[in-house]
Formats: C-alpha cells, structure tokens, sequence
C-alpha cells in the first residue's frame, strides 16, 4: 500500500493544487454498458484517476463473473479531496483511486457485510480493502494503489 507521500511524490498534491492535478490525473469514464447492465447501482459515468479506470473495468467484470455483482446496492463515491476522516492525512479518495459501495451497510468502523467470495474478488486483483484493515475496518472502501 502507498503511503500519502509515496502519492503525492507521483501525482502531486491535489489538496495544494486541486485544478491542476484534475486536468492532469482525472478522467470522466463512462462506464461500459455491459457493466452498468449486471450493476445497476453504479453511475453511467465516474469521475476518477485514470490509474483505476482499467483495474476497475477489470474488477466489475470479475465481480460479474463470479456472480457477486448482486451484492452492490449503493455507489457512494470515487473522487472527494479531504483528509482521511478523524486524522491528519489525506484520504486516498483525494486522489480518486479508491471507490466505496454499500456505505449504508459497511460504515467507516463497523461490520463488514460482503461475502467472503466478494471480497475475494478484489483481493485476487491486488485492491487494498478497508474490509481488512485492523485499526479501524473500512467495509465500504476498496482503493488501488499498487
């Protein structure tokens, strides 16, 4: 997992200089029909780091094809430039590569209500999820930073 400094040293500060880091790192994808057809709670279009645009592509379809896409009833964010809530660093929703699903269900801090098999899915594709963290688990966020 990168750390805040290990992004920032790659994309730059999008809290320092938000306008630029947008033009530079973030895109609109729309979202393949195919996709939005299985999963119907997601947008037609996301606002996020070109980074995630592949590996998430490529997780939906594996989530589809495992036939755990069923369990997503809410999309509820992608790209918010704030600090991590409670703390001192910046989240890496701040950089748009990280999505959370569920958020009614999987609360910052409570527990977590994927599958096993869910989960799996995002693992196998090498995502850090919030799910796993010991800390203070994060059942709705799942962020790419590999």
């Amino acid at each position: 997992m990168k750390t805040q400094k290990q992004l920032i040293s790659l994309y730059g500060n999008p809290a320092e200089d938000q306008q630029t880091f947008e033009r530079k790192w973030m895109v609109i994808w729309d979202i393949p029909d195919d996709i939005n057809a299985k999963i119907k709670a997601l947008p037609n279009k996301m606002y996020c780091h070109k980074a995630l645009v592949a590996p998430l592509e490529k997780t939906f379809r594996a989530l589809i094809a495992a036939g755990v896409h069923t369990e997503i009833k809410t999309y509820d964010g992608c790209f918010n430039v704030r600090k991590k809530r409670g703390l001192s660093t910046l989240s890496v929703h701040a950089f748009g590569l990280a999505i959370d699903l569920n958020a009614a269900w999987n609360p910052l801090g409570g527990k977590v209500t994927w599958s096993p098999a869910f989960i799996k899915v995002w693992r196998d594709l090498k995502w850090t999820c919030g799910a796993d963290w010991t800390t203070r688990k994060d059942g709705m966020h799942f962020q790419w930073d590999n």
